[in-house]
C-alpha cells in the first residue's frame, strides 16, 4: 500500500458517504465514474473494499460530487463519518443527520377506546457509541418509557427503533420521512394483561416533528372530545389508509 492509500476504516467511511450521495441523487456509479474521470472498475473495487482508495481518486470524487469526503483535506476521513455497526446499517452521521431531533409520537391507547397516547421521542447521535439512539419522555406511564438504538439499513428503506432490555425486545418499524418529516409505521411491543401477564401487541405508530405542532404539543392521553384529537387521529389513520402498514384482518 502506498503512502497515498487510505486506511480500511477511511475506505469504509468514504464508501458509505458515496453510496448515500448516489442514492440521494439517483445517480449511477457509472455516471459518477465518468464525472470523476475514473474507470468504473476502479470505483467499484474501491467501494467494495477490494482495493484502497488513493488520495488522488478521492480528490477526483470530491470534485465530481461537490462534497468533502475527508476532514480538512488532510487525507483522513472525518470523525463525522465514523460508521455505525453493521447490525444497525453501517451508516455515518452525515448520512442520517436529517433524522436527529424531537418528535411527537402518537399511538392508539391500550386502555381507552378511540383514545390516542402522545409522548415525545428524541433521536440523537451518540458520539461514544458512534450511532443514533432514541429516548422517550413526557409519558404518563414513566415506568414504561423506552430508549434504545436506531437502525437505518440501506436495503429495506425503513428505520427501526429497537429496545433490548435483558433480552426483552420492543421495535418500531418506520417509513422514511415524508415531505413534512412524518414517519409512519408499526410498533411491536407488550401490553399489560391481567395481573402480571404481558401480551404481544402490534399497533400503528407515527413520529411527527415538533415544528408541525408548535413549540408545545399536547402529551398524554388524548380523548375524542379534546381539541388536539382530530389532527392526531388524522395522522394515525394515514398509517393504514395510504397504507404504510397492513394489519391482517381476523
Amino acid at each position: 500500500m502506498s503512502d497515498e492509500d487510505l486506511s480500511a476504516e477511511e475506505n469504509r467511511a468514504i464508501s458509505s458517504l458515496i453510496r448515500e450521495e448516489l442514492a440521494k441523487r439517483r445517480m449511477t456509479r457509472a455516471a459518477l465514474a465518468e464525472d470523476a474521470r475514473l474507470s468504473l472498475s476502479t470505483l467499484e473495487k474501491a467501494m467494495a473494499g477490494q482495493r484502497p482508495f488513493t488520495l488522488a481518486t478521492v480528490v477526483r470524487l470530491e470534485t465530481a460530487l461537490g462534497l468533502k469526503l475527508r476532514r480538512g483535506g488532510n487525507g483522513h476521513a472525518s470523525a463525522e463519518a465514523a460508521l455505525a455497526p453493521d447490525t444497525l446499517g453501517s451508516y455515518s452521521r452525515p448520512a442520517v443527520k436529517w433524522l436527529e431531533g424531537s418528535y411527537l409520537t402518537l399511538r392508539p391507547s391500550f386502555s381507552v377506546a378511540k383514545g390516542i397516547y402522545a409522548y415525545r421521542t428524541e433521536i440523537r447521535w451518540d458520539p461514544a457509541l458512534s450511532h443514533l439512539v432514541f429516548q422517550e419522555s413526557e409519558r404518563l406511564d414513566t415506568a414504561y418509557k423506552q430508549d434504545g438504538v436506531v437502525a437505518v439499513p440501506h436495503q429495506s428503506g425503513y428505520i427501526y427503533l429497537v429496545t433490548n432490555k435483558h433480552g426483552q425486545h420492543r421495535m418500531a418499524t418506520l417509513s422514511r420521512p415524508m415531505i413534512g418529516g412524518e414517519m409512519f409505521g408499526l410498533l411491536a411491543t407488550l401490553q399489560s394483561g391481567k395481573g402480571a401477564t404481558l401480551m404481544p401487541i402490534a399497533i400503528p405508530i407515527v413520529l411527527a416533528p415538533f415544528r408541525a405542532f408548535g413549540a408545545n404539543p399536547r402529551f398524554g392521553l388524548i380523548r375524542q372530545e379534546e381539541a388536539e384529537y382530530p389532527a392526531y387521529e388524522k395522522l394515525l389513520r394515514r398509517c393504514i389508509n395510504e397504507p404504510f402498514i397492513i394489519l391482517q384482518p381476523e
